[in-house]
């Protein structure tokens, strides 16, 4: 069965450029709403324990401020879970966080990590807020997230996206998303995608919801960002 494709938007990288020199300017909370007027269907952002780009204010202007879906990413520790819990998102992704890595580098273990993110779903769970793992596409993680009642994984695109002989990486998703979906859960990807290489994964049927910003916050520089984002979705819509 194909569901509607959903794009969410992540907006942490205009927070990047934005603490480069301090002061207010450009505003990721801005972004969001370009993105929700050009047919975002969801904004995604990652707060760090560093907070290097989305700070606790920006949480608490989009909670107010954007009728969209937030999905919050963020680490499994007690400081990430209680912003959670007191904003309650739409959505939690729980992800690998490692304080020398530029972006998030590789999936989550979720397998390795199971009795230690075990509570960590329950509670966000229980506040009513979506539990997404981003994830590796290998059967062992996506069989962890389905013990764990995580309802939504997210492939890590990351290897696909970067390599350069990719048809291995996307039989990789194709076979997870495929797996996953036998299992119960939602289908979400992304890390790495860009109008040259979306398209293949967007035609995956299982996948529900694509995760991309450093990508369209790059475009937007030379074309805008309602523009970067009306182009993928005429991608995405193309795929299906």
């Amino acid at each position: 069965m194909t569901h509607p494709l959903r794009l969410g938007v992540n907006i942490d990288h205009v927070a990047t450029v934005r603490n480069a020199r301090g002061g207010s300017h450009p505003d990721p909370v801005r972004a969001a709403h370009i993105a929700a007027a050009a047919g975002a269907d969801g904004i995604t952002a990652h707060l760090r324990e560093d907070r290097r780009h989305i700070t606790d204010a920006d949480i608490a202007r989009l909670m107010a401020e954007i009728d969209l879906p937030l999905n919050l990413e963020m680490a499994a520790t007690e400081e990430m879970l209680a912003i959670a819990l007191a904003h309650r998102p739409h959505a939690a992704c729980i992800v690998p966080e490692r304080r020398a890595e530029r972006t998030t580098e590789g999936g989550l273990d979720a397998a390795g990590q199971r009795e230690a993110l075990a509570p960590f779903v329950d509670r966000l769970k229980a506040a009513g807020i979506r539990v997404s793992l981003f994830i590796a596409p290998e059967p062992r993680q996506l069989d962890a997230a389905a013990r764990l009642g995580a309802p939504v994984v997210e492939l890590h695109t990351g290897p696909y996206a970067h390599a350069t002989a990719p048809a291995a990486e996307l039989r990789r998703l194709e076979d997870a998303a495929a797996l996953g979906s036998k299992m119960g859960l939602e289908i979400h990807a992304g890390h790495g995608l860009s109008f040259a290489n979306v398209s293949a994964v967007a035609a995956l049927p299982q996948i529900a919801e694509l995760n991309i910003g450093h990508f369209l916050i790059g475009e937007a520089v030379f074309t805008g960002l309602d523009a970067a984002i009306r182009t993928m979705r005429t991608h995405m819509t193309a795929a299906r």
